[in-house]
């Protein structure tokens, strides 16, 4: 499965694959489109991650010590940018998601790449993943 590191770094040297940033747009509506689909159930509002201009749906459930993320967007590049969260975060430990500071995103250069909205978008994606770790550890 690999750890948090290990998945990071393997993106990172996809991404470096691509010299220009279109190649690198078409890449994530890409990852976005092979993102298994989330149950209909969760796209519902309460699911639903705020501040982002796309709709950006978000689930999570914690078995056997690991949190495991399922989601949906309306838009293909935010579909593109949660499938890569995704990637990395699910299936880890509460802790480790709640400690990793996500470096691989300004490494690929993705922050630098988006609008503003896009930026915030994804800023609250990352928040939201956490705090479902956060409650998970919690409650134990």
């Amino acid at each position: 499965m690999g750890n948090i590191k290990e998945k990071e770094n393997e993106i990172i040297r996809e991404f470096e694959l691509f010299d220009d940033w279109m190649d690198k747009y078409n890449y994530l509506i890409e990852l976005g489109k092979s993102l298994p689909p989330i149950d209909e159930k969760y796209k519902t509002d309460k699911y639903l991650v705020k501040g982002c201009q796309a709709r950006v749906w978000l689930y999570a459930e914690h078995n056997d010590g690991r949190v495991k993320y399922s989601a949906d967007s309306d838009a293909l590049i935010t579909k593109g940018i949660i499938a890569l969260l995704i990637r990395v975060l699910s299936g880890q430990a509460a802790g480790d998601i709640i400690k990793n500071d996500m470096s691989f995103i300004d490494e690929i250069g993705l922050r630098e790449h988006l609008s503003q909205t896009r930026s915030n978008g994804l800023a609250n994606m990352i928040k939201q993943m956490k705090l479902y770790a956060l409650a998970f550890e919690k409650a134990g």
